[in-house]
């Protein structure tokens, strides 16, 4: 395309659906998230595209360079080389681990584990290693605990842990400490040191001593007494990613850990059971349980299920792999009806089931969308595995959609009401919308053949890891 065409915002609808590569469309969208960020919020953790500053969210302490971090295999990816070049010297010379500050175990895994390991295994440069390694060792404190579950929150200093004081009773939670394991496995891969492995394989261990109430894994867990905390089950927030890790760490092993593949095949089965509703005008969603009732409420984040489901449909039972892959498919249907039926065409925070509604948000303080990725992400894989083109062109809804009401002359902004004519927007850049929102996009209407999916496996911060084969481990200490 030439460069003199470049899509610029809402102007270009029309010109896209005529002239455009939709691929080099999300690459145009990364380049001007990202130029936005190095332009107003370079070094710090997020970008405020619309008072053009930086943001810094208390979730990462005083460790600096989120974006830089999350977005590092993303630039690799679309070959932004010049601007990853630039991401790697930022990285060498200024991230820092040595903070006195309070962080969360899960975040900092998910997004600057998870990005060093990706952007070592695409690049092959040392330093990401180095410092991958080095900030593992500074997380291994927080499983200094009775059971080994570890705390929700660490002072990387001085290594003292707590859990968030609004969970159930001091408990650990789900989505967290099951959050860790596929960072954890390739850490000690590339250390060389099993510590890393050990820590996540003993989670498993509690995780399985444990009864199961109708076999479903409740959010909380206390680490204290390694019991159960209230029985509440989610597969959106506080329980997700948990079931996400199963499947993959079982594919990441080159399908060798049947441990985890049993864990992952019980747990759908569960959830089919009590959780997995129609609703009357027969969209299929996945209610929350909150000791033995459910709420007929569906968030955001649990639509990147369609895609586990359908990810995980090949190592089913036999007789399951065409029902699995059909669930991914009713699950991204009912993900796109909750996109379609806001004013905005992008989809609430969360939607509900119940009072005459379906796939709506009726509660104000659920109808903000944050630039998150999960359905497109499901989108992403529903095309992957089946190359349905309906879901490329949901894709293509969700680029309209961003670029008329989320895209701003200083980068993307959330939405404070996807259901209104007049945007509101909340004026932050979430770092998950380099990372996630658009490699998903870039990666949906690219080729197959770019991170193949027999190949790589996605942590849930999209930072793709590769599949660990049995003689893989000689090969990397050899490196060394």
């Amino acid at each position: 395309v030439p460069i003199q065409h470049r899509c610029l915002g809402v102007c270009c609808g029309f010109l896209l659906n005529q002239h455009y590569n939709p691929a080099f469309v999300s690459l145009q969208m990364m380049k001007h998230a990202w130029d936005n960020y190095k332009h107003y919020a370079w070094g710090l953790n997020e970008l405020k595209p619309i008072s053009k500053q930086g943001h810094s969210s208390n979730l990462f302490g005083n460790i600096q360079g989120a974006t830089i971090v999350d977005a590092l295999d993303t630039l690799y990816i679309m070959e932004m080389k010049e601007e990853f070049k630039e991401a790697k010297e930022w990285v060498e010379k200024n991230l820092d681990f040595n903070v006195n500050a309070e962080i969360s175990v899960f975040e900092v895994n998910i997004r600057f584990v998870g990005g060093l390991l990706s952007a070592y295994y695409l690049s092959g440069e040392e330093v990401f290693r180095k410092k991958a390694v080095e900030l593992g060792e500074k997380l291994l404190p927080a499983f200094n605990t009775p059971t080994g579950i570890p705390w929700a929150l660490l002072n990387i200093k001085s290594g003292i842990g707590r859990n968030w004081p609004w969970a159930s009773g001091g408990s650990s939670i789900l989505a967290e400490f099951g959050t860790l394991h596929l960072e954890f496995v390739h850490l000690s891969h590339l250390s060389g040191n099993p510590v890393f492995a050990e820590k996540v394989m003993n989670i498993r261990k509690v995780l399985n001593r444990l009864d199961k109430p109708e076999g479903l894994y409740p959010n909380y867990l206390n680490p204290s007494s390694g019991q159960w905390g209230q029985h509440h089950v989610s597969i959106g927030g506080l329980g997700d990613s948990f079931y996400e890790y199963l499947l993959k760490a079982w594919l990441m092993s080159d399908k060798t850990d049947e441990d985890g593949k049993k864990m992952y095949y019980d747990a759908v089965q569960a959830i089919e059971t009590h959780l997995i509703r129609k609703s009357s005008g027969g969209l299929t969603y996945i209610a929350e349980w909150k000791g033995g009732l459910l709420e007929h409420k569906m968030g955001h984040l649990t639509c990147f299920a369609g895609g586990m489901f359908a990810l995980g449909a090949d190592g089913a039972p036999s007789d399951k792999t065409g029902h699995h892959i059909e669930l991914g498919a009713e699950i991204a249907r009912t993900c796109h009806e909750s996109y379609d039926r806001t004013r905005m065409k992008l989809g609430p925070e969360a939607f509900r089931f119940d009072g005459g509604v379906e796939a709506i948000a009726t509660r104000q303080n659920e109808k903000y969308y944050i630039l998150r990725p999960e359905v497109i992400e499901t989108y992403t894989y529903m095309w992957r595995l089946t190359h349905d083109p309906k879901y490329r062109d949901w894709g293509w809804e969700a680029v309209e959609a961003l670029e008329k009401h989320c895209r701003v002359d200083g980068g993307y902004s959330g939405i404070r009401d996807v259901y209104n004519n007049h945007e509101s927007h909340d004026d932050v850049q979430q770092s998950f919308f380099l990372s996630e929102t658009l490699k998903y996009l870039y990666l949906l209407f690219s080729e197959d053949d770019l991170l193949p999916l027999e190949h790589w496996v996605f942590n849930t911060e999209a930072h793709p890891l590769p599949v660990l084969h049995k003689d893989d481990g000689n090969k990397e200490e050899n490196q060394k």
